[in-house]
């Protein structure tokens, strides 16, 4: 049986691989987004998850805290809004790790054209 050599991850300006610099990037929700785009300056790859993830969860988050001010219904949207970015958080780092450029619906294709923008 012939063993087909993988592909090696391409090292980053932080000298981690891509992939775990783009988990990383959802790690700590908008934070570590925000932390990456701040140091990565090399990589595509890892700006585009950190763009996304910034924009993603401190979206999510902003909207939980304007909702917890609304009595019972707000609170039940902001727990199902919770669990979305639960859901989100571990689709993105799951499909950063595997390599894959994965775009959330909507946010997505913001974090592309936005992504351009922030160098910082």
């Amino acid at each position: 049986m012939v063993e087909i050599p993988s592909e090696e991850p391409r090292k980053t300006s932080l000298g981690m691989d891509e992939n775990v610099e783009g988990l990383l990037a959802y790690l700590l929700w908008w934070v570590t987004g925000i932390i990456f785009l701040l140091l990565e300056k090399d990589s595509d790859f890892v700006r585009f998850h950190a763009m996304q993830s910034t924009i993603t969860f401190l979206g999510i988050t902003v909207l939980m805290w304007l909702l917890a001010i609304i009595p019972f219904i707000g609170w039940v949207l902001a727990n199902l809004l919770g669990l979305l970015g639960i859901i989100l958080w571990i689709i993105g780092m799951v499909k950063a790790y595997q390599g894959e450029r994965y775009k959330f619906p909507i946010v997505g294709d913001l974090a592309e054209q936005w992504m351009d923008k922030v160098n910082i």
